[in-house]
């Protein structure tokens, strides 16, 4: 095949951290402030001055000095680094790191280097070259100390790559089965990879991924996961949406926009990309995943507004929109890995609501949570790792309103948008510890800023691992 997909997942560019500059090797400077005789450099902002010698260098803005400011030169420079490369064969760069750096500060720009050059481009043309790779030049740093946070920074990077190449896949390849089947060979040992198919989730009453699923002539998928560390001391079940195309079903969405459904299946593929990234690390935390994943299609076995769905354990769902389908599939894996795997606590990720995206916008995600300690230790591994995220109201007097008359709940009972959504999932989870994070807004980007790129973000995944090492203790 020509023109096959990019690699998935994404190579990362090389990073390694050194004591001592080598001469000859194109180099970059972090600025906090103006050299002398030389403009400021505004933070996140990359310059190309004179070449000393024969090689090339660059200043890049930090500007305060906050590890976010770090994180952002860092993705500013791994974007010229990309376009210099493509320009001449540059394979190496070294950076100088200021005097006074800190571990923390060195793990933000590396991240930056990691993702700010990241592109996923499906071309006939011979693909740019990538990012070249990158040595930090540490002084009389910490050397080690440095190493250390950049390698664990970079398997957070890797998550979040992972999770943008699912995503930003096109959906005339990626339905189901090749979620799944990707998966199954990416993801790997020591994560044991079980796929259920159509028939194993007939057979097993999964009427809300059936129904979901049934427009589609490529059938669906669940992704079933399972991390066992032998010290692990708490178990968490993560679900995460898959639909791989969402055409609305019936209940059809306007064209605009329509395109970008493809990423509509960026939950799941930052629970892929998370589970992936928990094992590499070795958190004793236990880990059971499930993506349940489908196509949202019309034709004639497309499910209806009106029908009564049962899910797996027998509850059953009146549907309004064919278009709420996120949750139809939710609610059985929410259903069977509470059953099934007995965690302690719950986690779901979904783009499930476009109120979300008028509530917080596109750079934040939602958490809904049952108890205020798992609310905070969600916004507190987000903000560890550079994601943001705002807790939103579970409002009880709204709860009467997923309650069903032909079935025992109802999908699209109308109200505010984002909360009735998550007030029909906690239907589904038997009451035990749970967060629901509804990424609508931020899974995907149309411009640039920070370490994201435009098209999927991979939000989310660096937030679940740095969770799920918060009850590594």
């Amino acid at each position: 095949m020509r023109n096959p997909l990019p690699a998935v997942p994404t190579k990362l560019p090389e990073i390694e951290v050194v004591a001592a500059a080598r001469r000859g090797i194109p180099r970059a400077t972090l600025a906090a402030a103006p050299a002398e005789g030389e403009e400021a450099v505004r933070a996140g902002e990359v310059r190309e001055l004179a070449e000393d010698g024969d090689s090339p260098r660059w200043v890049a803005g930090i500007g305060e000095g906050e590890p976010k400011d770090f994180r952002r030169a860092g993705a500013a420079l791994a974007r010229s680094l990309r376009d210099a490369a493509a320009e001449s064969p540059i394979r190496t760069v070294q950076v100088t790191l200021p005097e006074s750096v800190t571990a923390a500060q060195v793990g933000e720009l590396a991240t930056g280097l990691s993702l700010g050059g990241y592109r996923f481009v499906v071309t006939a043309s011979e693909p740019k070259p990538p990012v070249p790779a990158v040595r930090l030049i540490a002084g009389d740093g910490p050397a080690a100390e440095f190493a250390r946070e950049v390698a664990r920074v970079r398997t957070l990077a890797a998550a979040a790559a992972f999770t943008r190449d699912l995503a930003n896949a096109p959906s005339n390849v990626k339905n189901p089965a090749w979620l799944a089947n990707t998966a199954a060979k990416v993801v790997g040992e020591p994560v044991r990879v079980t796929v259920r198919d159509e028939k194993w989730l007939a057979e097993n009453g999964f009427g809300g991924v059936l129904a979901v699923g049934g427009g589609s002539a490529s059938p669906p998928r669940l992704i079933e996961l399972d991390y066992r560390p032998r010290s692990a001391a708490q178990h968490l079940l993560l679900v995460g949406k898959g639909i791989t195309f969402d055409t609305g079903g019936l209940s059809l969405k306007p064209n605009d926009g329509m395109h970008l459904m493809r990423t509509d299946m960026a939950g799941g593929a930052a629970v892929l990309g998370a589970v992936r990234a928990i094992a590499e690390l070795g958190l004793p935390v236990r880990v059971t995943a499930l993506v349940p994943a489908a196509e949202n299609h019309v034709s004639g076995g497309s499910y209806r507004p009106g029908d009564i769905v049962r899910h797996y354990g027998g509850r059953t769902t009146e549907v309004g929109n064919t278009d709420a389908e996120g949750r139809m599939v939710m609610a059985d894996a929410l259903a069977y890995g509470i059953e099934r795997f007995k965690p302690d606590l719950v986690v779901d990720v979904a783009t499930l609501t476009g109120a979300m995206k008028v509530s917080l916008g596109l750079r934040t995600g939602g958490v809904f949570a049952t108890e205020d300690a798992i609310a905070k230790r969600v916004v507190e591994a987000g903000a560890r790792v550079g994601e943001a995220w705002w807790r939103m109201p579970l409002v009880e007097d709204y709860a009467s309103g997923v309650e069903g008359t032909l079935g025992d709940v109802r999908q699209a009972p109308g109200g505010p948008g984002g909360i009735m959504a998550a007030l029909f999932l906690r239907e589904f989870t038997e009451g035990l510890p749970w967060a629901h994070l509804d990424i609508a807004g931020p899974a995907r980007a149309d411009k640039a800023y920070d370490d994201v790129v435009p098209g999927a973000s991979g939000f989310a995944a660096r937030t679940l691992v740095e969770l799920a090492a918060s009850y590594a203790g």
